[in-house]
């Protein structure tokens, strides 16, 4: 099993639980705001090719300082004027590749948003599988500030919000609070600031005591379904269905409920 010690670099602190189960990873560039860099990118991608790797069924990505990532590193970018397309292409393909693997992955994904949640955090946290939120976050894409359009965050916000209230965030980018991105389907739930560390852990130990054979066919299918038909999707997920039953965490889990014990999960 791969320690947090070993996942850990300049910009991300990573922590691993003593059963593997649950790996936390902290954005910790609090005096930029936890802006997105290489490190951080890296870092993460790193964190979820342990999490495949090993035993993990949660991976938690917050930030440090109050702060979630208020986006891309601008000072990063800045580098890029003048280098041609492909200088600002390889600049931007690790948002892109980042995104794809949080969906990827085998295990649950949350994001702990506190504080800002902008521009390409907001895509980060809306690539996550669940978004817990305090009720003192802010969420928006003011890369239109600057004249860019928030092009990647765009496909998992679009795959998350109402049409119409996504385009308008992403063209005026506009501050919304915590209950609003609740409202509009953004975030799972919003707690109260004061007890976000509680209700964080009391979320990560829900998710972390499934099994994880239903976790990991459960979101594959979750994400492959997505995008086809409603009679593909239905004949799909019945597929899904039997092979999940047939596991022996299923059976496991139907002898657990009928002698009333916790199940020992076998992960087969």
């Amino acid at each position: 099993m791969v320690s947090g010690d070993e996942l850990t670099n300049e910009d991300l602190a990573v922590d691993v639980a003593d059963d593997g189960l649950v790996i936390r990873a902290t954005i910790d560039r609090a005096d930029q705001r936890n802006a997105l860099n290489d490190n951080v990118i890296g870092g993460l991608e790193e964190v979820l090719a342990a999490a495949d790797g090993g035993d993990a069924r949660v991976v938690v990505i917050r930030g440090a300082g109050g702060t979630f990532c208020a986006g891309g590193d601008i000072k990063s970018m800045a580098g890029n004027i003048g280098q041609g397309p492909m200088a600002y292409r390889e600049g931007f393909s690790g948002m892109a590749t980042l995104i794809e693997e949080i969906v990827d992955t085998n295990a649950l994904v949350v994001a702990a948003v506190e504080g800002y949640c902008l521009a390409g955090g907001m895509g980060l946290a809306a690539a996550c599988d669940v978004i817990l939120s305090s009720d003192e976050a802010t969420f928006g894409t003011p890369e239109t500030d600057i004249g860019l359009f928030p092009a990647q965050a765009l496909v998992p916000i679009m795959r998350t919000v109402n049409e119409k209230q996504a385009l308008h965030l992403l063209f005026t980018g506009e501050h919304i609070d915590a209950d609003e991105a609740y409202d509009i389907g953004f975030a799972t739930d919003v707690v109260d600031a004061d007890a976000f560390e509680d209700e964080l852990d009391e979320l990560v130990d829900s998710l972390a005591n499934s099994s994880p054979v239903m976790i990991e066919m459960g979101k594959q299918a979750y994400y492959d379904q997505r995008d086809m038909s409603f009679d593909g999707a239905l004949s799909h997920m019945k597929e899904v269905i039997s092979l999940i039953a047939m596991s022996d965490d299923t059976e496991e889990g139907i002898n657990s409920f009928l002698m009333d014990e916790e199940p020992d999960w076998k992960g087969r």
